[in-house]
């Protein structure tokens, strides 16, 4: 299997490990930091070892998978959400492609998260939670005292790290300024020596041609599934 198969397993195993909690032969983040987890093969072994991770977030809690090929969970499990995303990759410079006058990007940190927050609530690009900015790499345009695009980075494989985050307050739409942070982000993944690559879910047609114009193609079809275990049985009354 590709090591972009299966990113988020060969993140929490590699650049990513110190990032890992860990049950069993199960991985994922911090709950407040990413929604990814991940195991390398799909067994009754690493359902069992979901089910606890997902088990420590009370009896609501769940886990969410990221592969080509969507495994079936054993009985009792129950699917909670699932969606289908184009991953794309990067193989060159993304295009030199920048609205005039270009606008100024400046690097965005934890002093930034309330402000990161506000805007992918509007804009929705997709889970973004309190801790995600330890991710790194998150860089923003703002207009007056108000962020308006941003985008980051997310999973780091050997080799490839992913673009996230990428989004534009409603007000700023259709200015180019997606373009601009995605390509600067890339940019500053390809100066390190790694391959871009991103995720796009199926139907966002036009964030899809976004990512076209700069250069990315789509490598596969991954699909995203959360799943929560069956409930924990009580103990019987003493």
């Amino acid at each position: 299997m590709d090591r972009l198969d299966n990113a988020a397993w060969h993140a929490l195993t590699g650049p990513h490990a110190g990032l890992a909690e860990v049950a069993g032969v199960a991985r994922r983040y911090p709950p407040a930091m990413s929604f990814y987890a991940a195991v390398d093969g799909v067994d009754a072994g690493a359902w069992a070892a979901l089910a606890d991770l997902a088990g420590r977030d009370g009896p609501e809690g769940f886990v969410t998978l990221s592969r080509p090929t969507m495994p079936v969970p054993p009985a009792g499990w129950r699917e909670v959400f699932r969606i289908d995303a184009h991953q794309m990759v990067l193989a060159g410079p993304p295009a030199d492609d920048v609205p005039a006058p270009a606008p100024a990007i400046r690097p965005l940190g934890a002093a930034d998260v309330p402000a990161m927050l506000a805007l992918t609530g509007l804009a929705q690009p997709g889970p973004f939670f309190a801790e995600t900015v330890r991710f790194g790499g998150y860089v923003g345009v703002e207009e007056g005292d108000r962020l308006v695009a941003m985008a980051g980075r997310r999973l780091r494989v050997d080799g490839a790290t992913e673009v996230s985050a990428v989004c534009v307050h409603p007000d700023a739409a259709r200015r180019g300024l997606g373009r601009v942070v995605t390509g600067h982000v890339a940019r500053a993944i390809q100066a390190e020596g790694d391959e871009p690559f991103l995720h796009v879910s199926h139907g966002n047609d036009a964030a899809r041609r976004l990512y076209e114009r700069l250069g990315f193609t789509v490598r596969t079809t991954v699909t995203f599934a959360s799943f929560a275990p069956p409930p924990t049985p009580r103990p019987a009354p003493g």
